[in-house]
């Protein structure tokens, strides 16, 4: 049986969760949770993202959120990333690896990673 304090660490951190799911920051993080990127693994790079964004303080301007399938289709598990006022920037075959490449040197730093795009894939 776990005590009430790790309870209480416990609902603080599915807290953090369920904001970074819901947020409204200025950037969007969009998993493709289509029957493929499933299939390949989407849920696990969702989890992921909310880990990283967490880990790394970014909540306050990251939000992390899932829809069905995306042009992404065929190089799954795919990430749609949409800042204000920039374009939309698609990430694809993506890994938990390449997930804390992108949240470090994108989502913190503002650098596109272009060989994790769609279009180089």
């Amino acid at each position: 049986m776990k005590s009430v304090a790790e309870l209480h660490a416990i609902k603080d951190k599915m807290k953090n969760e369920v904001v970074l799911r819901e947020g409204a920051g200025e950037i969007r993080v969009v998993v493709s949770m289509g029957t493929s990127g499933i299939a390949s693994g989407a849920r696990e790079i969702l989890n992921a993202f909310v880990e990283e964004v967490f880990n790394n303080n970014l909540a306050h301007k990251v939000s992390v959120t899932q829809t069905g399938a995306f042009e992404g289709n065929g190089h799954e598990p795919a990430v749609e990333i949409f800042e204000n006022g920039k374009d939309k920037v698609t990430y694809v075959n993506m890994t938990a690896d390449k997930v804390k490449e992108v949240v470090a040197k994108h989502l913190a730093g503002g650098e596109i990673i272009e060989e994790y795009t769609v279009e180089k894939a």
